[in-house]
């Protein structure tokens, strides 16, 4: 390691301006980052993690205040000093950084090939076919399938975890000296997760790379970082090397996080309880290429005659690897997506309702979507977001009596119940999922659809959420659909669990027989991968 830091900061503090007053986001933080090092910051949504992140490369938003006292020292340069487009040529180029949520970073109207070979040409001399091969290339590193058809699909294409390779391949096709890496890992399944770590880690190697790690994965930091920062409500707490702290944690906060992992198992639901959803032989394919003889389109086939059933208030868990048809499965069967297959809900076949009983039913069936930036919108207020069902399906309610209903459902996903004034750009990725959460509970469903909900969670929170689905559960009897790709959550949550991968069940049972004693080597795989990674033997007793 090299005595000379190649990114120093120093008396960082940031402050927001909000509807509520001022937020001081960031104190005082000081660190050093040295040339090939790995220094991860850790900590709880809304410590100050990515709000860091995003000063040094001068990206916050238009209420950010920054101390005028900062220095952030990237060599000899302080970029705290630089015009905007002096910074230009450093972000991406010298500076690269992978964002938390890669269909909010990713234009929706560019192909994706487009955007990342984008990223090279802004930066370099190169030709259009050179951009391409070297896009393909870094493609192929990150594990994309079919990286010459990928390069010309858009993003909604993807699944959320193929788009954080695209992201990832997008941060390093310009070789930097720094990457910034914000969750890198958050929307990827286990396995695909120590294939990224490991290739990030080569092209460290390769380059001499110095990585900047934002996460709340303890579980990825103890096998990725060589030094650690732990930061709560915007201060360092405690920093210093990776095995250490780990081994012998000093601050009562370090070590709340270190054993913030889930575990235990949810209690069986009745046998005698009433059937809530069966779905039969569903089936959901895309056009993939058209032809002027309907007969000669070409498919894809995402989910492939897969059948399921779910009880009132129980939790049928579904796992796989990205891409593995998870997301499509749940959007299908509550009508997000046409699909092929019977789907009866509470006795009614779904196909046979009139418009009116599907708008009367849609106040039953909820979801949480994987991406709670994506979900929420910006022009409205937390209180409009959440209170905007009730608006729908029960207008006799009073404005008064919608933001009672709405303070109390941030008060139950734990936020502060003020809070409704404020905007989705004001929170971090954490704190909007738990808005998306008390989203979907405010209309008191019997089903909820939960795609990921907790990925965007760190650990410590993660416990909360799940805490609060059981309660939520159990006081209102409401069946869930619970789509993860983080095995401990899924086995602390789920009373039945269904494993997929390539649109098709490898195999199903209770969460006690499939993490005790899995059948399938696709199901072992899972497992392995992530006991790995978590170091937790809770997940394979």
């Amino acid at each position: 390691m090299s005595q000379r830091p190649i990114l120093e900061v120093d008396n960082l503090s940031v402050d927001f301006k909000t509807n509520d007053g001022t937020v001081n986001a960031v104190k005082n933080v000081n660190f050093k980052l040295y040339k090939g090092e790995t220094l991860a910051i850790v900590g709880e949504s809304g410590s100050g993690k990515s709000v860091s992140t995003s000063a040094i490369m001068r990206l916050l938003p238009a209420n950010a205040l920054v101390d005028p006292n900062v220095s952030i020292k990237f060599e000899d340069r302080d970029l705290s000093l630089l015009s905007e487009r002096e910074m230009r040529k450093i972000r991406g180029n010298r500076i690269g950084m992978i964002f938390q949520e890669p269909m909010t970073s990713l234009n929706p109207y560019m192909r994706v090939g487009e955007q990342v070979a984008e990223a090279i040409k802004c930066h370099k001399t190169i030709s259009a076919h050179n951009a391409k091969l070297k896009v393909l290339e870094l493609f192929d590193l990150v594990h994309l399938p079919d990286p010459e058809t990928a390069y010309t699909k858009f993003p909604h294409e993807f699944s959320g975890g193929q788009l954080q390779r695209i992201m990832i391949a997008m941060a390093l096709i310009n070789e930097p000296d720094i990457l910034i890496a914000d969750e890198p890992t958050t929307a990827l399944d286990v396995t695909v997760q120590a294939e990224v770590l490991n290739l990030i880690q080569e092209i460290q190697t390769k380059m001499g790379m110095a990585i900047l790690f934002i996460t709340h994965d303890l579980g990825v930091v103890k096998h990725f970082a060589d030094r650690v920062v732990v930061m709560r409500s915007g201060e360092i707490v405690e920093s210093g090397a990776c095995q250490a702290l780990f081994d012998n944690p000093v601050h009562s906060y370090t070590k709340m996080l270190i054993n913030s992992i889930p575990k235990g198992s949810k209690q069986t639901v009745n046998n005698n309880a009433i059937q809530l959803l069966s779905a039969e032989k569903i089936r959901v394919k895309f056009l993939v290429k058209p032809h002027f003889i309907a007969s000669n389109n070409v498919y894809f086939e995402a989910v492939k005659g897969i059948s399921l059933q779910l009880k009132q208030g129980e939790t049928l868990g579904i796992v796989g690897e990205s891409g593995s048809g998870k997301s499509t499965l749940g959007r299908a069967i509550i009508g997000l997506l046409p699909s092929e297959g019977k789907i009866v809900y509470k006795g009614q076949d779904l196909s046979q309702l009139s418009n009116k009983q599907r708008h009367e039913l849609k106040k039953d069936i909820q979801m949480v979507f994987q991406d709670p930036y994506g979900s929420l919108s910006p022009r409205m207020t937390i209180g409009e977001i959440i209170t905007e069902g009730l608006t729908v399906h029960q207008p006799q309610l009073s404005k008064s009596e919608r933001l009672i209903r709405a303070r109390k459902a941030l008060t139950e996903v734990r936020l502060d119940p003020n809070a409704i004034n404020r905007y989705p750009h004001e929170f971090s990725g954490g704190q909007r999922q738990r808005i998306a959460i008390a989203r979907a509970l405010i209309l008191e469903p019997s089903f909820i659809l939960l795609d990921e909900p907790t990925s965007a969670l760190d650990r410590s929170v993660q416990l909360t959420v799940i805490d609060l689905l059981k309660e939520i559960q159990l006081k209102h009897n409401i069946g869930y659909l619970f789509i993860s790709h983080d095995l401990s959550v899924v086995k602390a949550l789920s009373d039945r669990v269904l494993v997929m991968q390539k649109g098709e069940i490898m195999e199903q049972g209770s969460a006690d027989e499939i993490f005790a004693n899995p059948k399938h080597d696709y199901t072992k795989k899972l497992i392995s991968a992530s006991f790995d990674l978590e170091d937790n033997n809770e997940l394979v007793a």
